[in-house]
């Protein structure tokens, strides 16, 4: 019988949350039960991306849960305009660039090579396992501005600002992490077997 009731209780309250904009306002609230919802909904995508930018896992789930406090923390700052999810995972990859400036892992060359950005096999599958391993083993620097281009859908513009570089430097980041990305498959290919 309590265990109905509880159930009952929980739909309930879930059931408040119909919107992320619902969600949004129960969190500026300080809802507990909100925040439950919105780290159980949310934390395994947002460990996928601080996974993207920090290969040490223990590192990427501190760095998750510490998103996640400053999500709660700054949650009153979204404005209502535009995806909380959009807003929220931004604030999570900010957090993702700050640990490796932190660390000193950030660091993005400052030679421009005009190498064509065209060479790269656009019908790769980004959600593989294999691939995702391939992007582990980039260096920092090309890993990050591969990850904020091809992943998180930022332009050149965009990431210079970000990372304080110039936009021929993340192309030509982007470019290279695209070249070691298409040599490891195709030699992973040529050698019949996948990472």
């Amino acid at each position: 019988m309590h265990l109905e009731i509880e159930t009952d209780y929980m739909a309930k309250i879930l059931s408040l949350f119909e919107t992320e904009y619902d969600l949004a306002k129960a969190l500026i609230k300080g809802d507990a039960y909100a925040q439950r919802m919105f780290y159980e909904k949310f934390s395994p995508r947002f460990l996928a991306i601080c996974c993207r930018y920090i290969s040490d896992r223990m590192a990427a789930e501190d760095l998750m849960v510490e998103s996640m406090m400053k999500i709660f923390n700054k949650v009153s700052q979204f404005g209502f305009k535009g995806s909380f999810e959009g807003w929220a995972k931004r604030l999570v990859v900010n957090e993702a660039l700050m640990y490796l400036r932190s660390k000193k892992m950030l660091e993005v060359g400052i030679d421009e090579v005009n190498e064509s950005l065209n060479s790269y096999d656009q019908s790769l599958d980004f959600e593989s396992d294999e691939l995702m391993k391939l992007i582990q083993s980039l260096p920092n620097g090309y890993r990050t501005v591969f990850n904020l281009y091809a992943i998180e859908g930022y332009n050149h513009n965009e990431i210079a600002e970000m990372l304080g570089i110039s936009e021929g430097t993340s192309k030509s980041q982007l470019s290279r992490a695209r070249a070691i990305l298409q040599e490891q498959l195709t030699k992973n290919e040529r050698y019949g077997y996948i990472v």
